[in-house]
């Protein structure tokens, strides 16, 4: 495969030998990769701050046919998230944004609209507005799981089938793919589960309909859908199987 250049996310790097970094990036076109920067962790390395975490790089790399690390030539920084990492709850919403990423994503398989969920979600949080760490996490989220075709129905029970009202409990478990009717939580395990309210499930349909941009105007706090990011963390952590360690630290971090 000839060198190539292509627009890209640094999502986590790892040191490796002396001076090395192995650098996991997620491109426009070919999906998460993963590349060895050579003397990028010298004091006068080329790469410069190109490599921080959710760097939006214009990334140079060459791969041989068969060998999974890709040899990354060069970085150009078109956008730098230094700003947002002065802020606590920023950096932490950052370092969730990375986590996801690099576990969720499958190795080398083109996916563009996760690619532009991220330019949104952090367009978002550079805005400045109000409460904008936990809309752009929230809609992350939600937009995180469903293109990884892990967002069940929202509308029905997973145990009866029954369709759920828009001002209707419901509830959810962990290691449960789906939300549960009041009738079918008597009847399980769920009575030490989570309400995922309807106030909630309805601001998840706005979200799958509008832009984060778009959205209508409220008060967003951490506490705003919290028990919607709690379920989508769940379904989450149910495909990885394992649990993502950013998610508690950005919950308390308001």
């Amino acid at each position: 495969m000839p060198a190539r250049v292509s627009e890209a996310f640094v999502l986590q790097t790892w040191p490796f030998r002396e001076g090395d970094l192995i650098v996991s990036f997620l491109t426009r076109d070919l999906g998460k990769l993963r590349g060895v920067a050579r003397a990028a962790r010298r004091p006068k390395s080329a790469f410069g701050s190109g490599l921080e975490r959710l760097s939006q790089v214009k990334m140079s790399y060459f791969q041989k046919e068969n060998r999974e690390l890709v040899r990354i030539d060069a970085c150009e920084l078109l956008q730098s998230q230094f700003a947002l990492s002065r802020d606590f709850t920023s950096a932490c919403a950052l370092d969730f944004f990375a986590e996801v990423a690099e576990q969720l994503l499958p190795a080398a398989e083109p996916g563009e609209k996760f690619f532009r969920l991220l330019i949104a979600t952090l367009d978002c949080l550079r805005s400045g507005e109000p409460g904008a760490v936990w809309r752009g996490v929230t809609y992350f989220s939600l937009w995180a799981v469903r293109l990884a075709g892990l967002l069940p129905e929202l509308h029905a029970c997973l145990g009866c089938g029954a369709f759920l009202e828009e001002t209707e409990k419901a509830w959810f478990g962990r290691h449960r793919a789906g939300l549960h009717c009041q009738n079918c939580r008597r009847n399980s395990d769920l009575r030490n589960g989570w309400e995922l309210s309807p106030e909630s499930r309805q601001l998840a349909g706005e979200m799958l309909r509008t832009p984060v941009a778009q959205l209508e105007p409220r008060a967003w706090t951490q506490s705003t859908a919290a028990d919607l990011r709690r379920f989508l963390a769940q379904q989450m952590e149910s495909q990885i199987e394992r649990k993502l360690i950013t998610v508690p630290v950005l919950e308390a971090a308001a």
